[in-house]
């Protein structure tokens, strides 16, 4: 149990033990760097915090992080319409830009199909993308989803919804392991996986 001479100081590391990584050790070490910090750094952090917290959207097309109602990349017309890239959330959609060997949009799920967790699929965004999917003039779409059970469950879900729609459906080379989460995979891995993506019925254990 730490023993701290001020309140102010625990409050804080308790905050910050709150995040993701982070434990009490390194929290404490976040805290007292703050604490030597000038106070204007201080409270840009805090700002910049809140204002992301506040006023960061989703985008209403892809579900990805954005500034406005549709993010940069929906918005860029020299992106291919004709091909979705479905991912899990939004650091994919990061590490799949990484490698700019991807020039299509995208469609963040929210997570993927896990009962272990209590997720199902409508918990996630997937009759949104049918929907989209009904409503536009897409070509092809690539299920890249980390090669894990709960991974390959959603996929082959998503397969089975999008029956009757006359889309191509793929999904990423095996360069990446099975059992990886798609968001550590190098770039030049993941980049290849996307060039060298194969027919999604290709890849489905018969």
């Amino acid at each position: 149990m730490n023993n701290y001479s001020s309140k102010l100081v625990e409050g804080a590391v308790n905050e910050l033990a709150k995040l993701p990584g982070i434990g009490r050790k390194t929290a404490l070490r976040l805290a007292l760097h703050l604490l030597k910090e000038e106070t204007i750094e201080a409270e840009m952090l805090g700002e910049s915090i809140i204002k992301m917290r506040k006023d960061v959207m989703f985008c209403k097309v892809c579900q990805n992080i954005s500034d406005d109602e549709i993010c940069f990349i929906c918005n860029n017309p020299k992106r291919d319409r004709s091909v979705i890239c479905v991912v899990e959330d939004i650091r994919d959609v990061m590490a799949i830009e990484n490698t700019s060997q991807y020039k299509g949009l995208y469609h963040v799920l929210g997570g993927i199909i896990s009962p272990m967790d209590g997720i199902g699929p409508g918990d996630l965004t997937i009759n949104k993308l049918i929907d989209r999917l009904r409503e536009s003039e897409v070509y092809e779409v690539i299920l890249a989803l980390s090669a894990t059970i709960e991974g390959d469950t959603t996929s082959f879900y998503i397969f089975k919804q999008m029956k009757g729609l006359e889309i191509k459906v793929s999904t990423i080379a095996r360069g990446v392991s099975v059992g990886d989460e798609l968001e550590y995979a190098d770039e030049v891995t993941l980049g290849r996986s996307i060039i060298n993506r194969l027919p999604y019925e290709n890849s489905v254990i018969k």
